[in-house]
């Protein structure tokens, strides 16, 4: 199940996130006329700079968390068009030409399912453009989290390329490029390390605990983690609807 987002402490973090959505961007090959579709779009900051570049997309930003279609709206307003739906239902639009997406496949556990749903919702020839969490990502959280809970991280899937682009191809899609590039991030400030695994890492864990038990709990992983790095490895595809 989605869970909600704290949108506004996501957006104020130093996120990583911004040079992923600046490689989607100059991967994207639009025209700059095109109806396109942000997959996972957060609180739109990809969706505006993609708007910045291209002022004459007809785009749509979806997101499964309210909280972030809000954040969303705010920033764009009536440049874009907005749904809050479920990457693993058939989505509520319109066909696109384009998918382009950042930071969200990889909570998407059914991938087979997600490039389904997304084929369904893009004409031949269109284009998807991503970037995710991919194999090998997170291991320092991971030996954390198995020393706090006994578990490695759950609700979440890091895909390898060959399992990816068989996906792909299984499900409406020819894989053009697909790979792997590590992206460590080292946060020394243990304050700031456990506001950002708070927001980022470990939300679906702490939307199933009492909330006087979040801080313990990202503490206690902080502290488990052997170096006060977030270490990410990313998944980027480009591939074209059959």
């Amino acid at each position: 199940m989605p869970f909600e987002w704290d949108a506004h402490t996501y957006d104020a973090l130093p996120l990583p996130h911004v040079e992923w959505g600046q490689r989607v961007l100059d991967r994207l090959q639009l025209t700059g006329t095109e109806r396109v579709l942000d997959a996972g779009c957060g609180t739109g900051r990809d969706a505006a700079a993609a708007l910045d570049r291209w002022p004459g997309i007809d785009l749509v930003c979806l997101d499964a968390s309210a909280q972030m279609i809000e954040a969303a709206r705010e920033r764009i307003g009536e440049r874009a068009a907005y749904a809050v739906a479920d990457l693993t239902e058939p989505l509520p639009i319109e066909p696109v030409d384009a998918v382009m997406s950042v930071a969200a496949f990889h909570w998407v556990t059914d991938h087979p399912l997600l490039f389904r749903n997304l084929a369904e919702s893009v004409k031949p020839g269109g284009r998807l453009t991503s970037d995710c969490g991919g194999e090998g990502q997170l291991r320092h959280l991971d030996a954390a989290l198995v020393a706090v809970t006994g578990q490695p991280k759950q609700y979440i899937r890091f895909a390898g390329v060959s399992d990816t682009e068989a996906e792909l191809r299984e499900n409406g899609w020819h894989p053009e490029s697909v790979r792997l590039r590590p992206h460590p991030v080292r946060l020394e400030d243990p304050d700031l390390m456990e506001t950002y695994l708070a927001t980022v890492c470990l939300g679906a864990y702490l939307a199933k605990m009492p909330a006087e038990e979040h801080r313990p709990f990202v503490r206690a992983v902080r502290e488990a983690m052997p170096e006060p790095v977030v270490d990410y490895v990313r998944l980027e595809i480009d591939a074209v609807r059959l």
